[in-house]
């Protein structure tokens, strides 16, 4: 079994990171500019390709090829982790409102700041993910609080509260929003949907660390995430400190999705459709889950930007009306399954 369960994932490891490689292929060669594979390797490892290609190349299809996979992984494995924790396979960090308070931080950001030139370029990068991490911690607390029902969180409380307090929290983003001059509400209703159109090496240089932080705690910690399925009776008797190994993983969760929605918005659904095909591919030890799951985040982020720039060229939708397109079917089917 355990021989045939890792035979299991080195194969859908090895096709992910194929079918990552063919999306990164045509995103960084389709585009209102199409490039050849020719262009495209004299570009990146021969340097002298045209100069407009190489600008369109480095300077906007590369950082958000990278920014877009970096996002599809965060929201991804922290969709993986508050599934986990809350043992609710309906649970998403935009279902549960945690995008929505990451970003109405990031919107009182926008709103305090923008036009700022002071905080241009990389130090803007820093400061949005520091305001979105306050705004998802506070929604986290109180979903995770009104959700808290005699020692312990009930699944179908968290679903509708998350619903509640992420439709009053996305209210406050429109309403600040709306007090914006109308260049920078049009830039932040382009960003609320979730889009990665601005995305830069800035962005990405910001996210990397912490990434290298946050990834490495939620894997080391892998196995725990197996305990937490047992009975809450299950867990004590083990001698696991559930509550504070649950802050510690919920806190890790929040955080990436507060990088990743200060980089692209409120992308959901990612990190609702990722872990169920990974379970499917790799069954239920998070050992496997995790990076399965993160794959299939960056995949679908890549093909969803993808689509949002070429299904209208050389106009653009923003990605996360992509990713919504999949996955509110999908939520559905989940959730008549569930109830089956």
């Amino acid at each position: 079994m355990l021989k045939q369960e890792r035979k299991r994932f080195a194969l859908s490891l090895s096709a992910g990171i194929l079918a990552i490689l063919v999306g990164a292929y045509f995103s960084l060669t389709n585009g209102t500019y199409p490039m050849t594979a020719a262009d495209l390797w004299d570009t990146l490892f021969r340097g002298h390709s045209n100069p407009e290609l190489g600008l369109i190349l480095f300077e906007f299809r590369l950082p958000r090829l990278i920014v877009g996979a970096l996002v599809g992984l965060g929201l991804a494995i922290a969709g993986t982790v508050i599934q986990a924790i809350s043992k609710n396979g309906l649970a998403d960090p935009g279902i549960l409102g945690i995008n929505s308070g990451a970003g109405l931080g990031v919107v009182i950001f926008m709103y305090a700041f923008m036009g700022n030139r002071t905080l241009d370029g990389y130090f803007s990068a820093i400061s949005m993910p520091l305001f979105g991490l306050t705004g998802g911690i506070v929604a986290a607390l109180l979903i995770f609080g009104l959700a808290w029902e005699r020692g312990r969180l009930d699944s179908q409380r968290l679903l509708l509260f998350g619903i509640a307090v992420g439709t009053g929290l996305g209210s406050g983003s429109i309403y600040l929003s709306l007090r914006m001059k109308s260049g920078d509400f049009d830039m932040a209703a382009v960003w609320v949907a979730g889009s990665i159109w601005n995305a830069n090496w800035y962005f990405m240089i910001a996210m990397v660390p912490w990434f290298l932080l946050l990834l490495p705690i939620i894997l080391f910690k892998a196995k725990l995430l197996d305990v937490f399925q047992l009975t809450e009776e299950s867990i004590k008797s083990l001698g696991v400190r559930t509550e504070k190994q649950k802050l510690v993983l919920l806190f890790a969760s929040v955080s990436l999705v507060a990088i990743c929605v200060a980089a692209a918005g409120a992308i959901g659904f990612v990190g609702l459709i990722a872990p169920h095909i990974a379970k499917q591919l790799v069954g239920q030890k998070h050992m496997y889950v995790l990076p399965i799951s993160g794959m299939i985040g960056m995949l679908l982020v890549i093909l969803a930007d993808l689509l949002a720039r070429v299904v209208v060229a050389p106009a653009e939708i923003p990605a996360g009306i992509v990713v919504s397109i999949i996955g509110v079917p999908y939520f559905i089917y989940l959730l008549f399954r569930a109830r089956a």
